[in-house]
């Protein structure tokens, strides 16, 4: 049974990078939570598809999707407005959107890192930047940054993807302690081995994901929906004096 959440009910969330994986887990949780959602992504396919299907599930104007290229700090701001427009002032925003691409330390050039940075933390900062006016406007919110557990780990073929994963912790607890006295409580969760199609697809067999499930403290498969639920939890008033804190989503896998 999905716990609800009453002040989620009606409120508007915004969730980056939410056509698949994680991001359609967190967009559906909000659904449910009688929210309606801002999904922005650059798959217009697969965020196209999500849209049609909550809102025929959901009702009509439960998910409104906007394709993005987050990477595009404009077009990101653009969007933003756009939702602000159409859905009213958001509440909660989850920085979900990330690419964690691997590469070889010592040939990653100037222009790959800084793609990694575009890509993993400077949308962060920025639709941040672009939301709070909103959450001020609303009189408080939630903010919630995806980091990962790949920089703690200290992922020794994703040294990009680490460094923007850390910067996202820093940056969380900055703006907790900036944004507090408004009311705008700031988190990061870092979740673990979630089982998605991308990382089977990518970086993943059965059997390295069951050697990680063999890690974990709970020795079960570590899905989307349970990084989901912990953020709807981090997205609501029961969560009214947790801010500036990381959050692991893993099973106990370190």
């Amino acid at each position: 049974m999905t716990t609800q959440y009453e002040s989620l009910k009606g409120a508007v969330a915004v969730v980056t990078g939410g056509a698949s994986g994680i991001g359609a887990a967190l967009v559906e949780a909000f659904c449910e939570q009688g929210s309606r959602v801002c999904c922005l992504d650059l798959d217009r396919e697969a965020g196209t598809a999500l849209e049609g299907a909550l809102n025929r599930r959901h009702g009509a104007g439960s998910v409104l999707f906007l394709p993005c290229d987050l990477t595009d700090i404009a077009a990101l701001q653009a969007a933003l407005v756009r939702s602000h427009e159409l859905l009213g002032p958001a509440s909660v925003l989850v920085n979900n959107a990330a690419n964690d691409r691997r590469e070889e330390f010592l040939g990653v050039e100037p222009e790959q890192f800084d793609f990694m940075m575009a890509v993993n933390l400077r949308h962060v900062y920025f639709a941040s930047q672009a939301i709070v006016p909103q959450m001020q406007q609303l009189g408080g919110g939630a903010i919630i940054n995806m980091s990962s557990g790949a920089w703690v780990a200290g992922n020794s073929d994703a040294t990009a993807y680490a460094t923007a994963k850390a910067a996202i912790v820093g940056l969380t607890n900055s703006l907790a302690r900036r944004l507090g006295g408004d009311r705008i409580r700031v988190n990061a969760l870092a979740p673990g081995a979630v089982r998605t199609e991308r990382q089977m697809r990518l970086w993943h067999s059965e059997d390295s994901m069951q050697a990680i499930i063999a890690q974990q403290c709970i020795h079960e498969t570590l899905l989307p929906e349970h990084v989901a639920k912990t953020v709807m939890f981090l997205a609501s008033e029961d969560a009214a004096m947790i801010s500036k804190q990381l959050i692991f989503v893993n099973g106990g896998l370190r």
